[in-house]
Protein backbone atom coordinates (compact mmCIF):
# COMPACT_ATOMS: atom_id res chain seq x y z
CA UNK A 1 0.00 0.00 0.00
CA UNK A 2 1.63 3.34 -0.98
CA UNK A 3 1.04 5.66 1.56
CA UNK A 4 -1.15 9.64 1.05
CA UNK A 5 1.84 12.40 1.84
CA UNK A 6 0.29 15.96 2.85
CA UNK A 7 2.76 18.89 2.19
CA UNK A 8 0.77 21.76 3.70
CA UNK A 9 3.09 24.32 2.61
CA UNK A 10 3.65 22.96 -0.21
CA UNK A 11 3.12 25.64 -2.89
CA UNK A 12 6.48 27.57 -1.29
CA UNK A 13 10.02 26.51 -3.03
CA UNK A 14 10.91 23.89 -0.55
CA UNK A 15 7.40 22.53 -0.21
CA UNK A 16 7.28 22.34 -3.81
CA UNK A 17 10.57 20.68 -4.09
CA UNK A 18 9.40 18.05 -1.93
CA UNK A 19 5.94 17.14 -3.38
CA UNK A 20 7.44 17.31 -6.88
CA UNK A 21 10.67 14.67 -5.96
CA UNK A 22 8.07 12.32 -4.45
CA UNK A 23 5.46 12.30 -6.76
CA UNK A 24 8.45 11.72 -9.66
CA UNK A 25 8.98 8.39 -7.23
CA UNK A 26 5.54 7.17 -7.34
CA UNK A 27 3.93 8.28 -4.29
CA UNK A 28 0.58 10.30 -4.27
CA UNK A 29 0.78 13.40 -3.02
CA UNK A 30 -1.80 16.16 -1.76
CA UNK A 31 -0.77 19.76 -1.85
CA UNK A 32 -2.00 21.76 1.22
CA UNK A 33 -2.66 25.43 0.87
CA UNK A 34 -4.96 28.35 2.61
CA UNK A 35 -6.57 28.38 -0.74
CA UNK A 36 -7.67 25.66 -2.68
CA UNK A 37 -7.60 27.35 -5.77
CA UNK A 38 -3.34 28.07 -5.18
CA UNK A 39 -3.04 24.08 -4.28
CA UNK A 40 -4.87 22.77 -7.73
CA UNK A 41 -2.47 25.17 -9.42
CA UNK A 42 0.59 23.63 -7.87
CA UNK A 43 -0.68 20.84 -8.45
CA UNK A 44 -0.90 21.16 -12.08
CA UNK A 45 2.30 22.36 -12.23
CA UNK A 46 3.77 19.21 -11.06
CA UNK A 47 1.59 17.48 -14.03
CA UNK A 48 2.83 19.12 -16.27
CA UNK A 49 6.29 18.45 -15.33
CA UNK A 50 6.09 14.82 -14.77
CA UNK A 51 3.26 14.45 -16.73
CA UNK A 52 -0.50 13.67 -16.18
CA UNK A 53 0.46 9.83 -14.77
CA UNK A 54 1.74 11.71 -11.31
CA UNK A 55 -0.35 11.30 -8.79
CA UNK A 56 -1.10 14.37 -7.15
CA UNK A 57 -3.56 16.59 -6.17
CA UNK A 58 -4.35 19.83 -4.38
CA UNK A 59 -6.66 20.87 -1.39
CA UNK A 60 -7.25 23.30 1.45
CA UNK A 61 -4.90 22.60 4.52
CA UNK A 62 -6.98 20.44 6.70
CA UNK A 63 -8.33 18.70 4.08
CA UNK A 64 -5.03 17.26 2.81
CA UNK A 65 -4.28 16.89 6.60
CA UNK A 66 -7.13 14.88 6.83
CA UNK A 67 -6.71 11.87 4.36
CA UNK A 68 -3.19 11.81 4.27
CA UNK A 69 -0.70 8.96 6.40
CA UNK A 70 2.43 11.44 6.32
CA UNK A 71 1.93 15.06 6.82
CA UNK A 72 4.64 17.23 6.31
CA UNK A 73 4.50 21.10 7.65
CA UNK A 74 6.72 22.60 5.40
CA UNK A 75 5.77 27.22 6.38
CA UNK A 76 7.31 30.00 6.97
CA UNK A 77 7.80 30.16 10.91
CA UNK A 78 5.69 33.07 11.62
CA UNK A 79 2.31 30.68 10.31
CA UNK A 80 3.36 27.47 12.22
CA UNK A 81 0.87 27.90 14.98
CA UNK A 82 -1.70 29.64 12.79
CA UNK A 83 -1.26 26.65 10.49
CA UNK A 84 -1.07 23.48 12.91
CA UNK A 85 -4.27 25.31 14.87
CA UNK A 86 -5.99 24.92 11.27
CA UNK A 87 -4.97 21.50 10.67
CA UNK A 88 -5.26 20.32 14.38
CA UNK A 89 -8.76 18.54 14.46
CA UNK A 90 -7.82 16.33 11.36
CA UNK A 91 -4.47 14.88 12.75
CA UNK A 92 -4.72 11.46 13.52
CA UNK A 93 -2.58 9.22 16.54
CA UNK A 94 -0.52 7.36 14.17
CA UNK A 95 0.19 10.38 11.54
CA UNK A 96 3.89 11.11 10.90
CA UNK A 97 4.13 14.76 11.03
CA UNK A 98 7.51 15.79 9.22
CA UNK A 99 8.47 19.42 10.52
CA UNK A 100 10.14 21.33 8.04
CA UNK A 101 10.61 24.65 10.06
CA UNK A 102 13.40 26.93 10.44
CA UNK A 103 12.87 30.12 12.71
CA UNK A 104 14.87 32.32 10.93
CA UNK A 105 14.83 35.80 11.84
CA UNK A 106 13.33 36.93 8.80
CA UNK A 107 9.72 36.50 10.59
CA UNK A 108 10.24 39.93 12.24
CA UNK A 109 12.02 41.15 9.67
CA UNK A 110 15.75 40.29 10.72
CA UNK A 111 18.66 38.49 8.67
CA UNK A 112 17.89 35.29 7.29
CA UNK A 113 21.69 34.51 8.38
CA UNK A 114 20.20 34.11 11.78
CA UNK A 115 17.34 32.50 13.97
CA UNK A 116 14.79 33.34 16.24
CA UNK A 117 14.86 31.55 19.96
CA UNK A 118 12.07 29.48 20.32
CA UNK A 119 10.43 28.47 24.02
CA UNK A 120 9.97 25.23 23.34
CA UNK A 121 13.69 24.70 22.16
CA UNK A 122 13.44 24.43 18.41
CA UNK A 123 10.12 24.89 16.01
CA UNK A 124 10.41 20.72 15.83
CA UNK A 125 9.62 20.96 19.47
CA UNK A 126 6.95 23.74 19.33
CA UNK A 127 4.99 21.74 16.39
CA UNK A 128 5.50 18.57 18.88
CA UNK A 129 3.24 20.52 22.00
CA UNK A 130 0.69 21.89 19.78
CA UNK A 131 -0.49 18.55 17.60
CA UNK A 132 -2.07 15.90 19.52
CA UNK A 133 -1.37 13.19 21.36
CA UNK A 134 -0.10 10.49 19.19
CA UNK A 135 1.42 12.23 16.49
CA UNK A 136 4.89 11.49 15.73
CA UNK A 137 6.95 14.51 14.80
CA UNK A 138 9.92 14.21 13.22
CA UNK A 139 12.41 17.09 12.22
CA UNK A 140 14.18 16.34 8.90
CA UNK A 141 14.38 18.69 5.60
CA UNK A 142 15.46 21.58 7.49
CA UNK A 143 18.76 21.81 5.62
CA UNK A 144 17.96 21.02 2.25
CA UNK A 145 18.19 24.00 -0.38
CA UNK A 146 15.36 24.07 -2.16
CA UNK A 147 16.21 25.27 -5.92
CA UNK A 148 18.08 21.96 -5.80
CA UNK A 149 14.91 20.66 -4.37
CA UNK A 150 13.04 21.28 -8.05
CA UNK A 151 15.77 20.74 -9.99
CA UNK A 152 15.12 17.46 -11.69
CA UNK A 153 18.04 17.22 -14.06
CA UNK A 154 20.55 16.65 -11.04
CA UNK A 155 21.00 14.91 -7.76
CA UNK A 156 20.70 16.67 -4.71
CA UNK A 157 24.05 16.58 -2.98
CA UNK A 158 23.15 17.04 -0.07
CA UNK A 159 22.95 14.96 3.69
CA UNK A 160 19.63 14.92 5.26
CA UNK A 161 19.55 14.90 9.41
CA UNK A 162 16.99 13.62 10.85
CA UNK A 163 15.97 13.99 14.23
CA UNK A 164 12.73 12.15 16.06
CA UNK A 165 11.83 10.28 19.17
CA UNK A 166 9.77 7.45 17.68
CA UNK A 167 12.75 4.86 15.91
CA UNK A 168 9.97 3.81 13.43
CA UNK A 169 9.26 6.91 12.28
CA UNK A 170 12.34 8.39 12.43
CA UNK A 171 12.98 5.19 10.07
CA UNK A 172 10.31 5.50 7.68
CA UNK A 173 11.27 9.51 6.77
CA UNK A 174 14.50 8.43 6.54
CA UNK A 175 13.44 6.17 3.64
CA UNK A 176 11.74 8.88 2.17
CA UNK A 177 14.32 11.01 2.42
CA UNK A 178 16.98 8.53 0.62
CA UNK A 179 13.97 7.68 -2.72
CA UNK A 180 15.49 11.38 -3.70
CA UNK A 181 18.49 11.06 -5.85
CA UNK A 182 21.33 12.08 -4.15
CA UNK A 183 20.07 12.54 -0.67
CA UNK A 184 21.63 10.31 2.03
CA UNK A 185 20.14 10.59 4.99
CA UNK A 186 21.64 10.56 8.89
CA UNK A 187 20.24 10.08 12.09
CA UNK A 188 20.38 13.23 14.60
CA UNK A 189 19.08 11.11 16.99
CA UNK A 190 16.35 12.78 19.28
CA UNK A 191 13.91 15.90 18.75
CA UNK A 192 16.00 17.28 21.26
CA UNK A 193 18.38 18.10 18.16
CA UNK A 194 16.50 20.09 15.91
CA UNK A 195 17.19 22.83 17.30
CA UNK A 196 21.05 21.93 16.09
CA UNK A 197 20.03 21.97 12.61
CA UNK A 198 18.22 24.86 12.79
CA UNK A 199 20.72 26.62 13.38
CA UNK A 200 22.68 25.13 10.72
CA UNK A 201 20.12 25.85 8.10
CA UNK A 202 21.14 29.57 8.66
CA UNK A 203 24.46 28.74 8.64
CA UNK A 204 23.96 27.29 4.99
CA UNK A 205 22.26 30.62 4.18
CA UNK A 206 25.04 32.69 5.24
CA UNK A 207 27.73 30.63 3.10
CA UNK A 208 25.73 30.74 0.07
CA UNK A 209 25.38 34.47 0.58
CA UNK A 210 29.46 35.01 0.88
CA UNK A 211 29.51 32.37 -2.24
CA UNK A 212 27.06 33.54 -4.19
CA UNK A 213 25.46 30.69 -4.31
CA UNK A 214 22.15 28.60 -3.52
CA UNK A 215 22.77 25.28 -3.14
CA UNK A 216 25.51 24.70 -0.36
CA UNK A 217 24.66 21.52 1.91
CA UNK A 218 26.29 19.39 4.19
CA UNK A 219 27.65 16.01 4.33
CA UNK A 220 28.49 14.25 7.21
CA UNK A 221 32.18 11.97 6.72
CA UNK A 222 33.53 8.64 8.56
CA UNK A 223 30.42 7.14 8.10
CA UNK A 224 29.42 4.76 5.57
Amino acid sequence: MTETIAVIGGTGDLGFGLALRWAKAGKHIIIGSRREEKAKKAAEKIREILGKEAKVDGKVNHEAAAVADIVVLSVPFFAQIGILKSIKKTLRPGTILIDVIVPLATAIDGPPTKTLGVWSGSAAKLTEQLVPKGVKVIAAFKNVPADAMQNLEEEVDCDVIVCGDDEEAKKKVMELAEIIPGIRAIDGGSLDNAHIVEELTAFLININMIYGVKNAGIRITGIK
